[in-house]
Parts: structure tokens; C-alpha cells; sequence
């Protein structure tokens, strides 16, 4: 397993161009970016290959989610949104290469029952995982907690389980955010063992406060062992929120889990 830092919540205080090369300098061996968009493709990919870093992950444009709304892909309403905004990423994706793309379910959006949101979202994965397979890239959704984001289609383990079995595409894997399990007060472990080989890219967090490593009540060696005990062999991506402005102070967990 390698570590990869969330340049959407660490480095902040950097313009994102600049916080590629902050991940190297402190250690990371890939970034993982929410919505990069902002970044030409052909810039991105320049300032990967002069960090020496993989890129390894982005997340599909999801529409108006980050503001609060629904979002594309979970609804029946904006299916031309998402069809544009999976070319989009395929685009972008030729030329930056992550490793994943996360293509994120969003909430239940008004007027559309839970049965007719997953529907959607099970024929927008498969899509999905069929356009990105051609560029080798790997399409994994992932479980958001309801406490912090209410509405969310997607909460736990089980139903990124019920989620890929409707899928049935092997392009297509979980996500598995250790920080939105914990924030449920859920058996991290056991989701793990459940997901099994279906896990594709891991995020985290400490909880409570999504901090680094350390901050909260977390026990991570156990749960890097359950990976380790269901074959996983990728991206841990630390996705919190350092305590002050200063990302590198927050990174006092880094070595050890490297080591480890």
C-alpha cells in the first residue's frame, strides 16, 4: 500500500498548482484531487512528472453537489448533465491518467424515489466503468455518512455491496472512506472483510473532527491489517483537515505509517 495526500483538503493554503510539489517535499508518493478542473490536463500532467508523483484519483464533475443539490449521477431528471460531464473526465483523464475516477452518487433529489435514484446511478457506473476501461482507469463510488451530508444515496458498506452487485462490471469497485465509517459509529472492519476485493481505492480520516491521524479515536493499525488480510494493495488517501494552515505540522503520523 502507498500513501497519497488529498490536495482538495491538505496544502490548502497553497494555490493547487503549488501543492503538487508540497506533496513531495513532505514525503507522499501520489496526490489524489476532488475536482481538478480548474488545472489544465496537460498542466497537471506536467507538474505530476516534474514531482514524480501518480495521480490517484479524481472524481468525476458532479454538477451542483458541492453547493448542496443532488447532483448527476443518481438522477433521472439530468442524464444529458451526466452524459457531459463523463466526457468531460474522459478527456481529462487521457491526459492526466489517474489511476481511479470516483464518480460520486450524491443525494436523493426531490421527487425521485430511493428505487428510481439507484437505478440511475447503477446504469451511470456501469457507463462509467465501461468508457474508462478502454483507458485502463479504474471507476470506483463511494459511502458518504448522513450525519455530515444528509441525503446522501450511499452510507455504508453494505450498500456499496448491493450498489457493485447491480453494477456487475469488474471496472467498477468501492471506495472505501474509513472516516465517513467511523462517523456512523460503524464495524470498520467488518465492511472491509465485506467489501473484500470489491475495495478499489481507500480514504482517511481520524474521527471525531476528520483530523489527521492521532487527533481523534481511530485505530488504524488494525484496519491497515484487515486491508492488508482482504488482498488490498493500493492508495491510502489522507483526506482530513489539518488543525491550523500549516499542513505539514499535521503530518507527525507520516513516517510511522510508512514505515509500517
Amino acid at each position: 500500500m502507498k500513501i497519497a495526500a488529498n490536495l482538495s483538503m491538505l496544502f490548502s493554503e497553497l494555490p493547487l498548482a503549488e501543492r503538487i510539489m508540497a506533496a513531495r517535499v513532505a514525503g507522499f508518493e501520489g496526490v489524489e484531487i476532488q475536482f481538478p478542473y480548474e488545472l489544465p490536463a496537460i498542466h497537471l500532467k506536467e507538474l505530476l512528472e516534474r514531482a514524480g508523483l501518480t495521480l490517484a484519483l479524481i472524481n468525476l464533475p458532479a454538477g451542483d453537489f458541492m453547493e448542496g443539490g443532488p447532483g448527476l449521477a443518481a438522477v433521472p431528471g439530468r442524464q444529458e448533465a451526466f452524459d457531459a460531464a463523463l466526457q468531460e473526465a474522459l478527456t481529462y483523464a487521457a491526459m492526466a491518467r489517474p489511476a481511479c475516477v470516483n464518480v460520486l452518487p450524491g443525494r436523493l433529489a426531490d421527487g425521485v424515489s430511493r428505487d428510481q435514484a439507484l437505478t440511475t446511478l447503477v446504469e451511470n457506473l456501469h457507463k462509467s466503468a465501461e468508457a474508462f476501461a478502454l483507458l485502463g482507469i479504474q471507476v470506483v463510488c463511494e459511502a458518504i455518512n448522513p450525519l455530515d451530508m444528509p441525503g446522501f444515496l450511499i452510507n455504508t458498506p453494505e450498500h456499496l455491496q448491493e450498489l457493485l452487485a447491480r453494477v456487475a462490471h469488474p471496472n467498477c469497485l468501492a471506495q472505501l472512506d474509513i472516516y465517513h465509517m467511523a462517523r456512523q459509529e460503524l464495524d470498520i472492519a467488518a465492511g472491509i472483510q465485506l467489501l473484500g476485493s470489491c475495495i478499489g481505492h481507500v480514504q482517511f480520516a481520524d474521527c471525531p473532527g476528520r483530523g489527521a491521524p492521532g487527533t481523534g479515536s481511530v485505530g488504524f493499525g488494525p484496519l491497515i491489517d484487515a486491508l492488508r488480510a482482504v488482498g488490498y494493495d493500493g492508495w491510502l488517501a489522507a483526506e482530513y483537515r489539518p488543525e491550523d494552515t500549516d499542513t505539514t505540522a499535521s503530518l507527525g503520523w507520516l513516517e510511522g505509517w510508512q514505515q509500517r
